[in-house]
């Protein structure tokens, strides 16, 4: 099992670098295509957007094999990230950013079916979160790579690294990934025929409203650690990578644990963890210590919901796993996107950086809610 979950989890990898490491070179960006900071900000929205777009072209996949469509959907990644490589203007740059971005949630929607299909038996969350793992590497190694490139060569060159780095994960899921066929083909409208039902609709604004109510606050981490708490700018690096480690633990610990107590379980008291940590960092972001702790323990769970989510919406989506699947990466950005712009709003008005957190909180306690309604009305199932 490991060799080809860890050659999904190079696709998420190469996913993550290009989602999050533009955040980190987005002045450099500005500054080659003769664009203001604001305006480069556009193309963090394009590869969301793109995602918004490309999980429900899944639909028209479902005849053909798992492994080709994940090897389609690694060489749309290649030629994205190579496109803004290249990107001669503001325009090819938002058009290569919007490329880049449909195959991420597509692709975490097959790479997930294939997950359980190599997992062996009381393995599959633990086999789910191996596939995302490369998400959360992404943040702890990949990221700062490609900001370091991007200083010491440019942000061209950063992107093409990202570009070579998918045609090594083209290669992997090319080599080691076993032909397991198909999902039973429900017909077009039978793919949407699960959205009939609640239970998928409360996994959904769960994964929104989670994933907002800690982007509300780790959106402007930087000015917060900085402005609150009191650290110097040097040591911003390395609370990073100690949030990255925070990330890499939660996805790990999450599919152990699913596995023992069932998602649901364990996804009801990370979304309630979520909301007490973000109240503490309201009152308390301006102990460095505690700040830090927090920051660990935010980042933890943001990632210790990523299987356990992915897990219950193939459960709840009979006869459109792959749309089901994508949906979480879906509601995922939709919920980064919203988080930035309120956690934005109290900034906007003049007020502390650790009022972010105060704005996520209301969300995270609704996603706790709505959780422990799914998990009171959910039946007992196996996932063996």
């Amino acid at each position: 099992m490991k060799k080809p979950l860890s050659a999904l989890a190079a696709g998420t990898l190469v996913l993550g670098i290009a989602e999050f490491m533009i955040m980190g070179i987005l002045p450099n960006v500005a500054n080659g295509l003769g664009i203001s900071n604001a305006t480069a900000g556009h193309l963090i929205s394009a590869y969301a957007i793109g995602v918004c777009f490309g999980a429900p072209m899944l639909v028209l996949a479902r005849k053909f094999a798992l492994k080709n469509i994940l090897l389609a959907l690694v060489g749309i990644m290649v030629l994205g990230n190579f496109c803004a490589a290249i990107a001669p203007n503001y325009h090819f740059m938002m058009l290569a950013r919007f490329v880049s971005g449909l195959p991420h949630g597509a692709y975490f929607g097959v790479a997930s079916i294939v997950a359980l299909k190599l997992a062996p038996k009381g393995k599959t969350a633990l086999a789910i979160s191996i596939m995302i793992s490369g998400m959360t590497i992404a943040n702890l190694f990949g990221v700062p790579l490609g900001t370091t490139i991007s200083t010491l060569l440019s942000w061209r060159a950063a992107f093409f690294l990202t570009s070579m780095c998918g045609l090594a994960a083209l290669f992997l899921v090319f080599r080691l990934i076993p032909q397991v066929g198909g999902i039973e083909d429900t017909g077009f409208k039978g793919q949407f025929k699960f959205l009939k039902s609640i239970m998928p609709w409360l996994l959904i604004a769960c994964t929104l409203l989670g994933n907002g109510s800690i982007f509300c606050w780790y959106s402007y981490i930087n000015p917060l650690l900085t402005e609150v708490s009191g650290f110097p700018e040097k040591s911003i690096s390395l609370l990073m990578f100690l949030a990255g480690v925070g990330m890499v633990c939660g996805n790990m610990l999450s599919g152990k644990l699913s596995d023992k107590f069932t998602p649901a379980k364990v996804a009801t008291a990370v979304q309630g963890i979520i909301a007490i940590s973000l109240m503490l960092i309201f009152f308390f972001a301006q102990y460095p210590i505690l700040s830090a702790t927090l920051m660990f323990i935010c980042t933890f769970c943001l990632f210790a919901l990523g299987s356990p989510e992915q897990l219950l919406l193939l459960q709840y989506s009979k006869g459109g796993e792959m749309l089901g699947a994508a949906c979480v990466q879906i509601a995922f950005n939709l919920g980064n996107a919203i988080g930035a712009y309120a956690g934005g709003l109290p900034i906007e008005g003049g007020l502390p950086y650790n009022y972010t957190a105060l704005v996520g909180f209301p969300a995270a306690c609704l996603g706790f809610i709505l959780f422990f309604t799914f998990t009171i009305r959910s039946k007992k199932f196996s996932f063996q």
